[in-house]
């Protein structure tokens, strides 16, 4: 598949991936997964969700092999 094509797909998911999260705001769930890291002492917050980007990592690692067949 040209380099071209590549990107002309890649660019319609994320449009099509940002007029949803625009729609609804935000992704339900997303961010807050247990897993996700959440620290709040006084008026320091650490926020460092990586149950969630486990799994956006793997989603989109399927989405890529299956667009590659």
């Amino acid at each position: 598949m040209p380099l071209a094509k590549v990107l002309i797909v890649t660019g319609l998911i994320l449009i099509v991936l940002g007029a949803i999260v625009w729609g609804f705001g935000s992704v339900p769930m997303l961010g807050r997964l247990p897993g996700d890291i959440y620290v709040r002492r006084g008026n320091f917050t650490f926020y460092f969700p990586i149950t969630t980007a486990i799994l956006v990592s793997i989603v989109l690692s399927l989405l890529v092999s299956l667009l590659r067949r």
